[in-house]
């Protein structure tokens, strides 16, 4: 049964780390670049030194100042909706949270700027409010590197929370700063050793993190930020031989080579052979982790298998190795594009429309479904150690590159079987019917999780927009006013 109210520190409790120096760094490089990202840590020796000395709140103020001074806040805002969430999540106590959750009014307070952590805590720590310091903003809205409160406005902003009743339980650390624990009933202080009642507890676990954006794959502790830095001129120049092994190279040299170079492939299932004579080629169905998925797919089929692309940079499209081929979205203009490159040969298409990094599959658009009953699923997923090689808010022509600089990218590539005929629409199934089949039982061979999100929803979360693009020639734009008044002229 749910208790009255709870405040619980965020550092040190809800999340394990009590420093908050690495979401600070994720902030200097997401919103800021690699010369912020370097000079956060140059100072790093300088705030541990301050912490030593016991003025952790100046070491705090300056760690502030140098990661946020001269940025938009909507910048600052942006990393805190699309990045900071994926690392925050990883680092949540489950014990503390199993305590924080069985309360109904959930209060967190923390030493980070508000504006870093409101998102995520009250998103997926369902949270009610959150008490923290504020960015000092000038009337252009770009950060003046200040905050407007300290740990002592802090704890007495908590207090006028709690004028008619005080707090039932208190959680934070016995070294904490904060001076709430006088207000509360009960003190909890970590490790939290839960009782078996509260492991019986149904509540929902803190709402998974699907999407998020960023370049950086592990949270940047001064050691890892310091190895990132150290290899980045080497991922550079491996990424640049890379890139041209792929433009140069025959496809059937390429997975030779490129096990020289720290790039490695596991195949899993048969893969078809090619098409003969006239008949219609085979569509590959793929579930979508980055934009190599169709280049990894054709050096493993030894042979450039053409692939339907839509929001790729137009950098990209030159680098790749195999054909593109441009979408519009627009429905009756995107089948006769697919329809034609399959009378051709096999082709790849990847029906989430975007790619996902978490363990999810998005929802597969049922189109491929109305076009052909030769339907090969295949399993996509990879590992990487530094870079994502995906963006939604960036710049989508260095994702090549990212996923490049890495140092041992792993692809993993499993082939399905073809569809039989009666799971097809030539049986007589919706399209729908068999997306949302296809969607399983790739799920079930990666072990992800089938989800209804969209391109749109993934979009508005990152980047507050829906993802559409301007279409791009003026024929495809014809062809939609024609589609649309078609009915019309009937």
């Amino acid at each position: 049964m749910a208790m009255e109210s709870v405040v619980s520190e965020l550092e040190g409790t809800l999340l394990k780390d009590p420093d908050p120096f690495s979401y600070f760094m994720l902030v200097a490089f997401e919103a800021s670049g690699l010369i912020r990202f370097a000079l956060l840590l140059l100072v790093w020796p300088v705030i541990r030194f301050l912490d030593v000395l016991g003025m952790g709140d100046a070491g705090l103020k300056l760690m502030v100042f140098v990661a946020t001074v001269g940025l938009r806040v909507s910048e600052i805002e942006s990393v805190s909706r699309a990045v900071l969430p994926k690392f925050y999540m990883d680092d949540v106590d489950m014990e503390a949270w199993k305590v924080f959750s069985l309360y109904e009014k959930r209060v967190v307070v923390t030493k980070t700027p508000r504006i870093m952590v409101e998102r995520f805590v009250k998103e997926h720590l369902r949270a009610d409010e959150v008490v923290g310091s504020e960015l000092v903003v000038n009337r252009f809205g770009f950060a003046m590197g200040f905050v407007s409160a300290d740990i002592a406005s802090i704890s007495s902003r908590v207090a006028k929370l709690f004028v008619d009743d005080e707090p039932s339980l208190g959680l934070g650390r016995s070294t904490s700063s904060f001076r709430f624990f006088s207000l509360c009933k009960e003190q909890m202080h970590p490790p939290f050793l839960t009782k078996e009642n509260l492991h019986d507890h149904q509540l929902l676990r803190p709402l998974p993190v699907i999407f998020h954006d960023g370049r950086l794959v592990k949270r940047p502790t001064p050691s890892t930020a310091l190895l990132i830095l150290l290899w980045m001129p080497f991922g550079i120049i491996l990424a640049i031989i890379r890139i041209m092994i792929g433009v140069m190279l025959p496809m059937h040299a390429i997975p030779y080579v490129s096990r020289l170079f720290g790039g490695k492939i596991i195949v899993k299932g048969k893969p078809p052979p090619p098409v003969s004579g006239g008949s219609s080629g085979v569509l590959f169905v793929c579930t979508h982790r980055t934009l190599m998925d169709p280049v990894v797919l054709s050096t493993v089929l030894r042979r450039k298998i053409p692939a339907v692309t839509y929001s790729i940079s137009r950098l990209t499209e030159i680098l790749s190795p195999i054909p593109t081929v441009r979408l519009t979205r627009i429905r009756e203009v995107d089948a006769e594009k697919i329809k034609l490159e399959l009378s051709k040969g096999d082709l790849v298409v990847c029906p989430e429309g975007t790619t996902c990094r978490e363990p999810f599959l998005l929802r597969f658009s049922a189109l491929f479904a109305e076009l052909t009953d030769q339907i090969v699923p295949v399993a996509m997923n990879y590992r990487v150690g530094f870079f994502h090689a995906t963006t939604a808010g960036g710049w989508k022509a260095l994702d090549p590159i990212f996923f490049f600089m890495n140092p041992r990218p792993v692809y993993e590539v499993t082939f399905l079987n073809q569809l039989p005929a009666e799971a097809t629409c030539s049986s007589g199934k919706s399209p729908h019917d068999v997306a949302n089949y296809v969607q399983r039982i790739l799920a079930a061979t990666l072990g992800f999780e089938c989800t209804n999100f969209t391109r749109k929803d993934k979009y508005r979360v990152l980047a507050g927009n829906d993802g559409t693009v301007s279409y791009t020639s003026i024929v495809d734009q014809i062809k939609k006013v024609v589609s649309t008044f078609k009915p019309f002229l009937q």
